[in-house]
């Protein structure tokens, strides 16, 4: 069975067929190597060694904390509670700013500071109005007045005040 000459020409030509496929290969080798090389393009790697976003809040609970942190570019520092920031550059000066709330405000709150300013400035306007007032009481002024008494023939003096004196129109415990 195994002297059967159909499988030694099948072995045969396996062999033949296994040849020729080592010798495509070893040719198309030969022609690669012939061909000019091509040289190999540069390889360009770009490395971030700094990070590019800037805009992050950074937090400290002192200006010791941001002394000591090293910063890249001008970096803001927010205290927890952002009543205040610092602001550090890279040649590690520091800002310090405090901050405010804004709150936006309608036509009918606007009106109610004018008007409160108004009482304001007329409560100072009565202050002073007062302290005029209670000089002149202090210097009190007197007004001789004499007339002629008629019944009897003689002169008689009366000396009175001429004094301003201020009565409080204004009605507290409302």
């Amino acid at each position: 069975m195994f002297n059967s000459p159909y499988i030694n020409q099948f072995n045969q030509q396996q062999s033949l067929e296994r040849i020729n496929a080592q010798i495509n290969d070893l040719e198309r080798l030969k022609s690669q190597l012939q061909q000019p090389q091509q040289q190999p393009t540069n390889l360009t790697q770009n490395f971030q060694l700094a990070p590019t976003n800037r805009d992050v809040i950074k937090y400290a609970n002192s200006l010791d904390e941001v002394q000591r942190d090293m910063v890249i570019g001008e970096t803001p520092y927010f205290s927890k509670d952002m009543s205040v920031v610092w602001i550090k550059n890279t040649k590690g000066e520091i800002k310090t700013y405090e901050l405010n709330e804004i709150i936006p405000k309608d036509a009918k709150d606007m009106q109610i500071e004018m008007l409160q300013a108004q009482i304001d400035e007329l409560k100072k306007g009565m202050k002073k109005n007062e302290q005029f007032n209670s000089n002149v009481n202090a210097e009190q002024t007197t007004t001789d007045t004499e007339w002629n008494d008629e019944e009897d023939g003689t002169t008689t003096k009366d000396e009175k005040s001429s004094s301003i004196q201020r009565v409080s129109t204004s009605k507290k415990g409302k």
